[in-house]
């Protein structure tokens, strides 16, 4: 992992703690969503679709910091929408900082020069950088050209004031392991502190839903990478085992409440990625009144293709708490990328409704 000590600490302080009050489902990073208003049109993007009047929408300062607090997650990812847009981001930073929470700000970094003077250096404050490839991957990824220099300058500026950097990397269709492995080895010469990589999820309202890679291909891709990355030192901003879960090494079962959503329309059911499913009025009533055994790859036909950390990294972090040899063991040798991957569930919704057709087959009875 590349996450400092100081912070691995404090998560881990965290969790024990939830551990020993007997604590269930508890959040370990709130994904606080101010605005879905972007200066970007990506084609993966679920957010950019929604009417003016909604994009136009912000959460106050106010609002933010009572849902960090309310929440009470070690961790804080800002996400969007492109958070620089909002005019009192700063402010919420700040007071996120203040918390001692730490936060991830994420950014296509479009502004960031132009707003990098608002923010101050802190161990609590990482620019979280969207960077799904390399140039030509990039801009395409992005649907238009020069985002991914605009980027780059904008990352060594940061780096140079002395701010936390990481990159946030998606993987879509038509990628191989050279070309991820390729751009890994460029983010660490930019110096970054380190990469969150993962498999774009199909949202219903992206643009394009020709560009998401699913199943079996992701397992392959990410086993590719690996396998290449067994002689490099890539720094990935993730748990030893979700890469091997990734690597289809690990079959786990989504954790939605490990990293819930608060966005303009209140606490989202039931996570970051289903935009569709009703939402909350507080935390506790999100934890309270979602049906939780709705939600996971084999109970729901959207959930099927999900791999994504958001979901699955959660899921990976109680693994390890629950089986520390084996997670210590998957990071000193890497994710296994050869032989067996280890059986699929059977989808549940796909057993109900051959159950159901089944059953709607007349039967003739002979007199």
């Amino acid at each position: 992992m590349s996450v400092p000590l100081r912070q691995q600490l404090a998560v881990g302080s965290y969790l024990i703690k939830q551990k020993i009050k007997g604590v269930k489902k508890y959040p370990l990073v709130l994904m606080l969503e101010p605005l879905f208003r972007c200066n970007l049109a990506c084609a993966g993007c679920g957010k950019i679709d929604y009417p003016d009047d909604i994009l136009d929408k912000r959460l106050s300062v106010e609002e933010c910091l009572a849902a960090v607090d309310e929440c009470g997650a070690p961790m804080v990812s800002i996400p969007g929408g492109e958070p620089l847009i909002h005019k009192e981001m700063p402010q919420i930073v700040a007071g996120i900082v203040a918390r001692k929470k730490f936060v991830y700000l994420c950014t296509n970094a479009l502004l960031l020069r132009k707003r990098i003077n608002d923010y101050t250096p802190s161990p609590y404050l990482t620019f979280s950088v969207h960077l799904d490839g390399l140039k030509d991957r990039h801009d395409a990824s992005v649907c238009q050209e020069g985002v991914f220099d605009i980027a780059v300058e904008a990352i060594k500026l940061a780096l140079g004031k002395g701010f936390r950097v990481t990159v946030n990397c998606t993987l879509f269709q038509g990628e191989t392991p050279e070309e991820v492995a390729e751009f890994l080895d460029y983010a660490m010469e930019l110096g970054v502190e380190g990469v969150t990589i993962a498999p774009g999820f199909s949202y219903e309202r992206a643009p394009k839903q020709d560009v998401f890679i699913k199943g079996l291909d992701v397992k392959n891709l990410f086993r590719g990478i690996f396998k290449i990355g067994k002689t490099r030192k890539w720094k990935l901003n993730h748990s030893s085992l979700y890469l091997d879960y990734l690597a289809g090494n690990q079959n786990y079962d989504c954790t939605p409440w490990g990293n819930p959503t608060r966005n303009v329309f209140g606490w989202q059911k039931p996570c970051y990625l289903l935009a569709d499913e009703g939402n909350a009025n507080s935390f506790q009533e999100l934890l309270d009144d979602t049906p939780w055994d709705k939600y996971g790859t084999v109970k729901n036909p959207k959930c099927a293709n999900c791999m994504a950390h958001c979901g699955y990294e959660a899921t990976a972090v109680e693994d390890t708490l629950a089986h520390p040899l084996k997670a210590l063991w998957a990071a000193v040798r890497g994710p296994k990328t050869s032989g067996e991957m280890v059986a699929e569930k059977q989808p549940e919704f796909v057993a109900s409704f051959k159950k159901s057709a089944i059953s709607d087959i007349p039967v003739k009875v002979e007199s």
